[in-house]
């Protein structure tokens, strides 16, 4: 059997399929978005009548291959990745993650795992290896078999809530003042956050707090921690469900990392924990009849923290979140790639001042580093923005944790002083990568984060954020004109 046959005959599923037309018929549903993610994190894939559920949850619906890289063109007018002769991918859907729109109860989505053409020469109906989703399934469940261990992540997504001008244009400013937690400023977009609460409940996130950021109109609401595979789900439903709020509101959902300069960027720390153990528990979030099937609505629950201190050292991590720490450690030049994956994304490095992890160091509640232990029991990851992929960093995080507990690895012993004190006392702490070029020369340098992108994943990345650094760096900006346009005679 191909990937593609196991896939659509793994046990259980067949159930899951005759589960979602009773929901359908059950909610109503009469449109259902197939959905996979690309290279960049977007959302994809095509819109099919609810009539012919049963047939494309066998079949799958075809797209090109192409559209895994956004179906864009680069610099020199051709398409990222795969050419017009390539044939199409053929994505199948995961009846588990079946969940109707808040905002139009006729439809609903599915997220989906993309194979190779049936018809294909070579490996026909095999993974197709530029399915970042469908990565990141397999390489949990590789480390989950290797070592009896769960990675478990919960994010911290900023963003902001921009206005328009009355044309419908941007207008460069955020909806709020740039004030850090300040109640009347979270108050002022309380409609805002409050809608985006309601339709988070309604497709599966469990809210668990918010507050406003340090930055115009930035906002952060956060829920409760899973599986690093839904949880990536959840960021890319969250990532929908602002877009969606934003047209409501017509204001801009804004997930670049540093539109305003002299205030906080938007990132998305990434909190992280090994587990053994553990039972799945499905949580109504107080619906009576759940609007969507019992996948989207559960969480992992119990089992046993491996990153727990395992001395009288309350501080110290476990033996287990120790090699982990080492192992990412070791591989932060090339992650830094993948949490950091614009030419924007850097501007939160260079604007000095606000937290950002600019050094390859680890500590306790040290927000100076690009990682710290930010409570007993997980460490927090620092060096990842709004605009990362969560299905390229997860992949990314597991094999870095792989080699750290594979090989026994130690790390350094951890900073509790602020860097920059540090450094003038004369530590010796390197910088992560200051450009996204750098952060790619990294990545290419290093196999074993470069083995989370196998094959055809790490040459559609590659292409696409090779081609953007390379048009960042033959564009005219306001920089240049500002700096150069009358400097002579």
């Amino acid at each position: 059997m191909t990937d593609l046959e196991k896939h659509v005959n793994q046990p259980g599923r067949a159930k899951l399929v005759k589960d979602v037309r009773a929901k359908i018929k059950e909610l109503g549903i009469t449109y259902i978005y197939f959905q996979f993610i690309s290279v960049t994190g977007r959302v994809v894939g095509k819109g099919i009548p609810a009539d012919h559920w049963e047939r494309t949850a066998e079949k799958g619906f075809q797209l090109v291959y192409g559209s895994t890289a956004n179906l864009f063109l680069d610099r020199h007018n051709n398409y990222i990745g795969y050419g017009p002769e390539a044939m199409e991918l053929v994505g199948i859907p995961d009846p588990e993650t079946f969940v109707q729109l808040p905002w139009d109860k006729r439809v609903a989505r599915v997220f989906c795992t993309c194979f190779r053409n049936r018809e294909e020469r070579v490996n026909p109906g095999g993974h197709l290896t530029s399915d970042c989703r469908g990565n990141l399934r397999i390489f949990m469940d590789e480390f989950k078999k290797k070592h009896g261990l769960e990675l478990r992540v919960g994010t911290e997504p900023e963003m902001m809530w921009l206005t328009k001008n009355e044309d419908g244009t941007p207008s460069g400013k955020g909806f709020s003042k740039p004030f850090c937690y300040h109640i009347d400023q979270f108050e002022s977009l309380r409609p805002v956050f409050m809608q985006v609460i309601e339709y988070a409940n309604a497709m599966g996130l469990d809210m668990i707090q918010g507050d406003h950021e340090d930055a115009p109109g930035q906002l952060e609401l956060n829920w409760t921690y899973d599986n690093v595979l839904r949880n990536a789900d959840r960021l890319s439903t969250y990532r929908q469900i602002c877009a969606q709020v934003a047209r409501e509101h017509n204001l801009i959902a804004c997930f670049m990392t540093k539109p305003f300069m002299g205030v906080s960027a938007s990132g998305c720390h990434t909190n992280m924990s090994l587990w053994k153990g553990g039972k799945i528990k499905v949580n109504k979030l107080g619906h009576k009849s759940l609007p969507g099937v019992d996948g989207v609505f559960s969480y992992v629950e119990g089992g046993t923290n491996t990153f727990m201190p395992d001395t009288k050292d309350m501080q110290m991590p476990g033996k287990i979140g120790l090699q982990s720490i080492a192992g990412i450690m070791k591989h932060l030049p090339a992650l830094t790639a993948l949490g950091s994956s614009t030419v924007n994304s850097y501007r939160r490095l260079w604007d000095q001042g606000f937290w950002a992890p600019v050094y390859a160091d680890w500590g306790y509640q040290n927000r100076t580093c690009g990682l710290r232990v930010s409570a007993p029991g997980r460490f927090e990851y620092r060096s990842v923005d709004s605009m990362h992929n969560p299905y390229l960093l997860g992949a990314a995080l597991l094999k870095a944790c792989d080699e750290g507990i594979s090989k026994k690895m130690k790390p350094a012993a951890p900073e509790s002083r602020n860097i920059y004190e540090a450094q003038k006392a004369g530590k010796d702490v390197k910088k992560l990568p200051l450009s996204l070029g750098e952060a790619l020369d990294r990545l290419a340098e290093d196999e074993v984060i470069k083995s989370a992108m196998p094959d055809e994943m790490y040459k559609v990345f590659h292409w696409y954020k090779n081609d953007e650094w390379e048009r960042f760096l033959g564009a005219t900006t306001q920089w240049d004109l500002d700096t150069y346009l009358d400097c002579l005679p």
